[in-house]
C-alpha cells in the first residue's frame, strides 16, 4: 500500500501545476521584427515627404539677397505675356551649342509641359545701358511631331522665364539656376561675358546687388534678375507678373 502524500508535497505539486510556463510562439520574434520594419519604413516615408514639401516651399518662395547696392525702382512695372522688352539682337530659340533635344544639365526636352514645379522668373539684360531683348523660344527644340520643350524655357521676348518640371530639381542639383537656362540657350554666362557681349558684369537679384556666382543664381518663384554688361549700370527695376504667371 502506498504511503499517503503529505500536505506539503501536495501543495508543492499544485504550485508546480499552476506555474508551468506556456509554450513559446516561434513566430513572435518574426511578428516583432515585421512591426519594427514597418515603423522604420513609415518613418522614412514621412521624412522623405517632409523634405520634398520643404523643397517645394523653398522653390515657390522668393529669397531676399543681402542688402548690397542699389534700391529698386519704387513703382513696379506690369509684365505682360506675348510682349517684347528691349532691343532685338538674338535669334529666337537655342543656338547650335545649346539644347537641340539632348539632356542638358539633367534637364530633359519633353513633348509636354509639367506642373509638379511650375514657377516663373524675369530676366533683364543691359549692355552699356541699353536694354537687350531676351529671345523667345529658348528651350524649344524643333523636330518631328512638333519637337520638344525643355523644362526651362521662354515663350516670348518679355524676359519671363518658365520652369515647368516634373521634379523639384535635376539629378545631383539642389534646384534650377540661371546657368542651366544659359546652357539650354547655348550662350556663356560669366562675370566677364553674357551671351555674345563681353565686359564686366554687375548683377542684381530682387533689387539687390548680387556678388555670387552668376550661374548659381537660383530660379525661384517670381525671382527678378538683372544683368549689366559694361557701363552705365542701370538701376534695378521691380515687376509684377501677369495673373496666373
Amino acid at each position: 500500500m502506498s504511503q499517503p502524500t503529505s500536505r506539503a508535497a501536495r501543495r508543492q505539486g499544485e504550485r508546480g501545476a499552476h506555474h508551468t510556463p506556456p509554450p513559446r510562439d516561434p513566430m513572435k520574434a518574426v511578428y516583432g521584427g515585421f512591426i519594427v520594419l514597418l515603423v522604420l519604413i513609415l518613418g522614412a516615408l514621412g521624412i522623405y515627404k517632409w523634405r520634398e514639401t520643404a523643397r517645394l516651399a523653398a522653390a515657390y518662395a522668393t529669397p531676399t539677397p543681402a542688402p548690397i547696392g542699389a534700391t529698386p525702382s519704387p513703382k513696379p512695372i506690369n509684365l505682360a505675356t506675348n510682349t517684347h522688352l528691349g532691343k532685338p539682337v538674338f535669334k529666337t530659340g537655342d543656338t547650335i551649342n545649346g539644347g537641340v533635344g539632348q539632356v542638358v544639365d539633367g534637364i530633359s526636352c519633353a513633348a509636354q509641359e509639367y506642373v509638379t514645379l511650375h514657377i516663373h522668373q524675369h530676366l533683364d539684360l543691359y549692355v552699356n545701358g541699353k536694354h537687350i531683348q531676351i529671345p523667345a523660344f529658348i528651350g524649344g527644340a524643333p523636330g518631328p511631331n512638333g519637337g520638344c520643350l525643355y523644362w526651362m524655357h521662354t515663350h516670348d521676348a518679355s524676359g519671363i522665364i518658365h520652369v515647368e518640371a516634373p521634379i523639384l530639381a535635376p539629378e545631383g542639383a539642389s534646384g534650377y539656376t540661371l546657368g542651366m537656362l544659359f546652357d539650354i540657350w547655348g550662350e556663356p554666362l560669366t562675370r566677364s561675358q553674357v551671351a555674345t557681349f563681353k565686359g564686366p558684369v554687375v548683377a542684381f537679384v530682387n533689387g539687390q546687388r548680387y556678388e555670387g556666382e552668376l550661374r548659381a543664381i537660383p530660379l525661384t518663384a517670381h525671382q527678378i534678375i538683372e544683368l549689366n554688361v559694361g557701363l552705365p549700370i542701370v538701376p534695378p527695376k521691380t515687376y509684377t507678373f501677369p495673373a496666373g504667371v
